[in-house]
């Protein structure tokens, strides 16, 4: 059974360059779950190393904040190039299925864990590197799997800082 996730993003023309960036970027994506799981604690250790830095700009950076930084570390692991358009077309898509699915499923973001994993799903989707149904495959699994999920998580966030 599928759960309910809801899914926006900028309307985009394929053009013979997006395909070519969408083919070379699929090789590196992973095509299981748990090896969603082993890269998404990565991402959420990629964003966790900056929480130091918010002193820097005015704000005390949360686990709860890191789900912002999802549509970057997006770009980043993928190796696309961080261009404004690139940017704005991960983060409305994350921004817009976030707040479709959280006004639908009153709560489900509640846990930080899937907060983010949802966030960096859904910029894959809004840089047409997955789809609806992988995106909400993969959620599903990781719902299922919370407690794995979170172990990941803490074990990347301790090995790097021993």
């Amino acid at each position: 059974m599928l759960r309910p996730y809801f899914f926006k993003k900028l309307k985009c023309y394929q053009t013979a360059e997006n395909k070519a960036m969408r083919r070379r970027q699929t090789t590196n994506i992973p095509h299981t779950p748990d090896k969603w799981v082993d890269e998404i604690a990565e991402a959420y250790h990629d964003a966790y190393e900056t929480k130091p830095f918010g002193i820097f700009v005015g704000q005390k950076i949360s686990d709860k904040d890191l789900f912002h930084m999802t549509p970057s570390i997006c770009l980043k692991f993928r190796g696309i190039e961080r261009t404004k358009a690139n940017v704005d077309k991960a983060t409305e898509a994350m921004l817009t299925s976030y707040v479709a699915t959280e006004e639908q499923t009153e709560g489900i973001f509640a846990d930080q864990n899937l907060a983010f994993s949802f966030g960096y799903l859904a910029s894959h989707y809004g840089m047409d590197l997955l789809t609806e149904e992988e995106v909400s495959e993969i959620m599903i699994f990781l719902e299922d799997n919370r407690i794995e999920l979170q172990k990941a998580i803490e074990k990347k966030i301790k090995k790097k800082k021993d």
